[in-house]
């Protein structure tokens, strides 16, 4: 008994050092769990190509290729739209500042009582002297580049560390859970095996369920802007609903673009607070029926729990916590599952 305690305390002190390292390390572990999320989705198609006597290595170079392609082809698409939408705002811009004075002015000066003055010239020539100006922007960002460098550094490595942890975890992947096999103790050892083949089924769930969301959110969302007549629906849906696997990001760069598209084409006010009906809807739609139906069935756990899971991990752990929310939340319930079993069978709950 007093040996069992004192393995059960090495364990619990084990899992407390983790916890808080995991906490304090939070910040940098980012770019290694995103690879390590990547690799586990990509290894399947690693083991296929193998399957046709690739090479590993190869078979890694072949897939991650691909998942470079599928990022560029989505540059493509966007940074033409973005390049078409800031030529249009400069060249309505001077219209825009006329449609103000003659509306908003009349406005402005009823409620405040008073005589306001407006030089729609003066503004225009203001706003086109520092937009022919712009070339020198870079130059006064330059000290403030300066001071900011350690950051900036800091979120290029970040980036150029994914796709490099990437490659190594993915070559290595066979390797290392043989590793971590060898390490289990050898009495927990077909338990241990048990709940982790549970887990990887769960996990599997979880990533058809997640590319699920993807698809029918990117259809909802092309669909319906096509339907409100924006002119670039067909990009932007597909890039909002590409993004919705990290909360919020899917949102908020479709809804920007979205809105800067809208303001470039619709003549008033009307087709705008249109495209920000469709995405309020769409937040609404994938946050609260959408991820809960296709993720939280698909791994067992109640739209309610899916939503906490989001919120409390994101609160902990910021945007690392964001990608581990769901993942390690099917991860808790199997074990919490064998620990419901266990629990069921001990003589705690069963003595009188």
């Amino acid at each position: 008994m007093t040996l069992s305690r004192f393995a059960a305390a090495q364990w619990l002190s084990f899992t407390v050092v983790a916890a808080v390292l995991l906490y304090f390390l939070s910040p940098i572990l980012t770019p290694f769990v995103a690879a390590g999320i990547l690799a586990y989705i990509c290894n399947p198609l690693v083991r296929r190509l193998g399957a046709w006597n690739v090479p590993r290595t190869l078979a890694v170079a072949l897939v991650m290729g691909g998942l470079l392609l599928l990022f560029g082809l989505l540059l493509l698409i966007m940074l033409p739209l973005l390049e078409k939408e800031i030529s249009l705002f400069v060249t309505r811009l001077p219209d825009w500042i006329e449609a103000a004075r003659t509306h908003l002015l009349p406005q402005l000066q009823q409620w405040f009582g008073t005589d306001l003055q407006w030089d729609s010239q003066a503004l225009k020539n203001l706003l086109l002297s520092h937009w022919q100006s712009a070339g020198g922007v870079a130059g006064k960002l330059l000290p403030w580049l300066g001071n900011s460098s350690g950051a900036i550094v800091a979120i290029l490595v970040n980036l150029l560390l994914i796709p490099v942890a990437m490659f190594y975890v993915l070559r290595d992947w066979d390797a290392m859970v043989v590793r971590l096999d060898e390490l289990i103790p050898r009495q927990w050892h077909a338990k241990v095996r048990e709940i982790a083949a549970e887990v990887d089924g769960v996990l599997a769930e979880f990533l058809r369920g997640q590319i699920s969301v993807m698809l029918l959110m990117s259809a909802y969302y092309v669909l319906v802007l096509w339907l409100v007549g924006l002119e670039f629906a067909l990009p932007i849906g597909i890039l909002a609903g590409m993004l919705v696997f990290v909360p919020y990001l899917g949102m908020i760069i479709g809804l920007s673009l979205a809105t800067l598209a809208a303001v470039m084409q619709f003549p008033d006010s009307g087709g705008v607070l249109w495209v920000w009906a469709v995405f309020g809807a769409g937040q609404l739609i994938e946050g609260m029926v959408v991820t809960p139906w296709l993720v939280g069935d698909r791994i067992g756990l109640h739209p309610l729990a899916v939503i906490f899971a989001l919120l409390a991990f994101g609160q902990v752990f910021g945007f690392f916590g964001l990608l581990l929310a769901l993942p390690m939340s099917a991860i808790l319930l199997v074990a919490l599952r064998h620990g419901k079993a266990w629990y069921l069978l001990s003589d705690m709950y069963r003595k009188p």
